[in-house]
């Protein structure tokens, strides 16, 4: 039948008019000119945000949040000066312009009708709608002060902030810039380092300046008190009131910062949670707040979000503790927060009280420990009182002034903190009143007025015994209003599920079941071999190795989520199926929740994943491994995440991983540039200067005195340089700022040398024949993209320009649920090279898509053998030689939830080859060999693993995007 008779089928980008005979020919049509825009990320959606310039207040509804419908535009801002207006509840409203109608198809929201962040003027009178903000800026003689120029202050940045240079070596640098200068009747920038540091110190811009709050013993103790009871503690704290305003004044923030809380649904109506405003509680703190006082209509509701860890500082000199306080506020996204674009600052270093050994179980010790804590941060957040009832003006991140609302929202501690805020007995839980020895049994939620009314009921000894409380504790929380401890502590992903229900007690377990079960001699074989296999896992972009397996002592969090990435397949022919079972369950589960958007179905997945796991974790209970059962605090927190999640947004942004890596730069360094003797006041002064830093280079930016580092769109980002030998494995895979792509895959920026220039010759260097072949076969595909299978011509095209060779390529892609910028972008390189660091050939694997169905349906993965590119008609096509992989059955392994893999062969047993367009690659993916019951040799290197085996899986663990596309 003539070709013209078949019904053509019609490309489904917008505004093209191309059709085509095949459903082929399409998809590779859209794969090569619109785009890698991948069909797997359309059924596990994650990359529409919410308009953060949207100031629209919404009809008075007495609903709930998650009843009441939604009408507004997901992912494009407002533009300014271009507005219809409307009335609703007697303000004057601005409408989205054309380009954000556009979005109302993909989704919904709705703002709050009260509290809905409405601009004013600076004394807090309402402004006209579309009225621009006032300058942020006045015209001054020197936009640099108190530095003389660019160059100085870029200078003063680099020493103190980005290298940390020592004083004597700024002073040495300082004498040789002086002595070169001279010759030219110039001076260096400083003269020394006190020169500098004053410059520094002289900074108006995020000035918050620290001071000494002094708790000082009672007047009437008895001479034989114990010295804790005698001491004289000093809390160092800064203005929080002072803190939040500069805050709210972070240019930095605008297009990244939520004015009111909302409620989102997607274009299917299914409610999604993302940052702390999408979730019900802050919703319902400001209903309160207007139910209490209706003239606080219009206002912007700032949540305030605190976050203690004790951490300690151990280098070279001793054993040194500190117990910083953190503060953020929840209107900026958490991928803000996650960033730490100042929106995570220090505010307060808590007195840790010390004593003889003697009362280390000492009740009144701990009670006295637990109040100080109590008692210190009531008096450092008294300065956001009177907001907490009356609206204050500040400016907020677009320039506009707005009447705030403080309000405490969100604690961020992991459990022996939330037990010390929480003032409950250990090993009951600060969310419910299960009991200790059945805390997944049943329980009511705890709450201030039940533990007011209890404590004012009961005696001490029942309220301890029978429903955990302290009686001799009371929560900071009780002195301001609306507040409520147990309401505002939220999930903690690091230490209740990472480093708590994974490592310290799924692995741990599973170690003590094959000494169960084999015998301690022939267990240790087993993890031996164990450790070999995770030691074998082969190269991926920012995945740690284990060169040794996991036998090291000093577990971090970083080695915690390494190692979730590549257990499973390392046990799952040692150990039974319902323990895989078991791991993968919570894998699962933990990866759900972890996601930066998370909507209904998510939820479902989530809880589905849990009943999995508490079924399947029955097996340590009969293998004796756990014989009483497994009532854990951490374990059992697990159970409160799905309503958590439904209260605050996805866990990621209010995770104690924030506070721990703050700890970074809060703590250990500035300890570590300190002289060591009375530290403390140096590593105050050292934040102070680093806050005042940042802030300048923002107020800088904002004038745009400085470009905008830091706002670099994805695609003007480098791509990646051919560099052989790198100590580091991951110095380019990275989060990056700019604007969102799906998925965009670049050559390297110059091609590598010593590889022949036609195709011929190329094959013959590279040992792989069918080079050539494929390569036209591929031109021949791009010049003819709607001919059928049947239908491809004999008369190759021919191509006579050099071949290009490069050895890696840039991913970039939207992943806001693993480490990215702001925008919720990563880049990773892709490698594939002869000799990585000079010692073994590295070819990476590689999501390719081919069709349009969901997952790995619509994928195929291809190792990449080689990365070219040539020039055809004035076109230049980047391409990957590709071995190919086949799935292995319809759906995933039934045991570890994972695809199979195996090797595509032809009849022969040759290995099946594809030249493919680079835009056809997705990301990175990452193959587990299928290990077999058999032990691994002794030597058995890792660049051997994609080599040798039959069988890999598709490991959806290797970080939260995978699992979110290879399912």
């Amino acid at each position: 039948m003539p070709l013209s008779f078949l019904s053509r089928l019609n490309c489904t980008h917008p505004g093209c008019d191309k059709t085509f005979i095949s459903q082929r020919g399409r998809t590779k049509h859209i794969r090569t000119f619109h785009r890698n825009l991948s069909p797997t990320l359309a059924a596990r959606p994650s990359e529409s945000r919410i308009s953060d310039n949207e100031e629209i207040p919404h009809p008075t509804n007495d609903k709930d949040p998650a009843d009441i419908e939604m009408d507004a535009g997901v992912d494009h801002p407002m533009n300014d000066g271009d507005h219809d207006v409307d009335t609703m509840n007697g303000h004057e409203v601005p409408h989205r312009n054309k380009a954000a109608q556009v979005a109302i198809r993909r989704g919904k929201i709705t703002r709050h009708p009260y509290l809905y962040g409405a601009p004013c003027d600076h004394n807090g009178n309402p402004i006209p709608p579309g009225t621009p903000p006032p300058a942020r800026y006045n015209d001054e003689p020197n936009a640099w002060a108190p530095f003389t120029g660019q160059a100085q202050f870029l200078l003063a940045d680099f020493l103190f902030r980005k290298v940390e240079m020592s004083a004597p070596n700024i002073d040495y640098l300082m004498e040789l810039w002086a002595f070169e200068v001279a010759k030219l009747d110039g001076s260096s920038p400083f003269v020394s380092h006190r020169d500098a540091y004053q410059i520094i110190d002289s900074i108006r811009s995020g000035d918050v300046p620290w001071q000494c709050l002094s708790v000082d013993p009672p007047d009437n103790l008895p001479p034989d008190a114990p010295t804790w009871k005698r001491s004289q503690y000093q809390v160092w704290f800064r203005d929080p009131d002072t803190v939040i305003k500069n805050m709210l004044d972070n240019p930095d923030f605008d297009g990244q910062f939520d004015y009111a809380p909302y409620v989102y649904t997607d274009s299917n109506d299914k409610r999604r949670w993302t940052d702390i405003m999408s979730g019900n509680f802050a919703w319902r703190q400001c209903d309160k707040i207007y139910e209490d006082d209706p003239t606080t209509e219009g206002a912007t509701y700032v949540g305030v979000v605190l976050g203690s860890d004790k951490t300690t500082v151990s280098v070279a000199t001793g054993h040194v503790e500190y117990h910083p306080l953190y503060l953020s506020i929840g209107n900026p996204h958490n991928s803000v927060r996650r960033a730490h674009r100042n929106a995570v600052t220090p505010i307060a270093f808590l007195a840790i009280p010390k004593s003889d050994r003697k009362y280390d179980h000492d009740f009144n010790f701990r009670t006295f420990k637990r109040q100080l804590f109590h008692s210190s941060i009531s008096a450092i957040l008294q300065p956001l009182a009177p907001g907490m009832t009356t609206p204050v003006v500040r400016r907020c991140p677009d320039g506009h002034y707005r009447r705030i609302i403080y309000d405490l929202c969100a604690f961020i501690a992991d459990y022996p903190e939330q037990v010390m805020l929480a003032g409950i007995v250990q090993n009951w839980c600060a969310k419910c009143t299960s009991l200790p020895e059945n805390l997944d049994g049943e329980g009511g939620r705890r709450t201030r007025a039940l533990t007011d009314l209890l404590t004012g009921t009961l005696p001490s000894n029942v309220l301890w015994d029978q429903y955990g409380i302290d009686d001799g504790v009371v929560p900071f929380t009780n002195d301001f209003p609306r507040a409520d401890i147990h309401a505002i502590l939220t999930p903690d992903l690091l230490h209740q599920v990472i480093k708590g229900t994974f490592k310290d007690h799924l692995v741990e377990w599973t170690g003590e079941y094959l000494q169960s079960e084999h015998g301690e001699a022939r267990a240790n074989e087993i993890m031996d071999d164990i450790d070999k296999r995770i030691a074998a896992t082969p190269h991926f972009p920012g995945l740690r190795r284990f060169p040794h397996g996991r036998r090291f002592k000093q577990w971090t969090g970083d080695d915690s989520k390494a190692l979730m990435k590549v257990y499973l397949p390392a046990i799952a022919e040692y150990v039974p199926p319902q323990l895989v079972q078991c791991l993968r369950a919570f894998l699962d589960f933990c990866y759900l929740v972890r996601r930066s958007e998370i909507d209904e179905g998510t939820l479902l997945e989530a809880e589905t994943a849990l009943r999995a796991f508490h079924e399947a974790r029955e097996i340590f209970r009969d293998s004796g491994i756990r014989p009483t059962g497994f009532s854990l605090p951490r374990q059992h927190s697990l159970v409160h995440y799905l309503r958590l999640i439904q209260e605050y947004g996805a866990p990621n942004g209010l995770c104690s991983s924030i506070t721990e890596s703050r700890h970074i730069t809060a703590v250990k360094r500035p300890w570590r540039r300190s002289s060591r003797f009375e530290a403390l006041g140096q590593m105050l002064l050292t934040n102070q200067r680093l806050d005042k830093l940042a802030s300048l280079r923002v107020e800088l930016v904002a004038k745009g005195l400085l470009p905008p580092t830091h706002q670099k769109r994805a695609h003007d980002e480098p791509a990646p340089r051919n560099v052989e030998g790198d100590d580091d494995d991951n110095w380019v895979d990275e989060p990056i700022e700019g604007d969102k792509v799906i998925g965009q895959v670049t050559l390297a920026l110059r091609p590598q040398s010593g590889y022949p220039k036609s195709l011929d010759s190329l094959a013959l260097h590279i040992n792989e024949p069918a080079l050539s072949l494929l390569t036209h076969q591929f031109l021949l595909e791009q010049l003819n993209p709607d001919n059928g299978a049947d239908d491809i011509m004999d008369d190759y095209p021919t191509i006579t320009s050099p071949i290009s060779v490069f050895h890696s390529a840039a991913a970039t892609f939207f992943a806001p649920s693993d480490i990215s910028g702001m925008q919720g972008m990563r880049r990773e390189i892709i490698r594939s090279t002869p000799k990585w660091r000079r010692k073994y050939p590295r070819h990476d694997c590689v999501f390719v898509v081919e069709d349009e169905e969901p997952g790995m349906k619509g994928m195929v993965i291809g190792r990449v053998k080689l990365f070219f590119s040539f020039l055809h008609d004035g076109v230049v096509y980047p391409c990957a030689l590709i071995d190919r992989f086949s799935r292995i059955g319809r759906h995933p392994d039934i045991v570890t939830g994972m695809w199979k893999v195996r090797p595509e062969t032809n009849r022969t047993g040759k290995r099946v080859q594809s030249v493919i367009h680079l835009d056809t690659i997705l990301r990175s993916a990452h193959l587990i060999p299928v290990f077999g019951d058999g032990p691994l040799p002794v030597d058995f290197h890792f660049s051997y693993s994609l080599d040798v085996f039959k069988s890999y899986y598709v490991n959806k663990y290797a970080d939260h995007h995978s699992h979110e596309i290879a399912f």
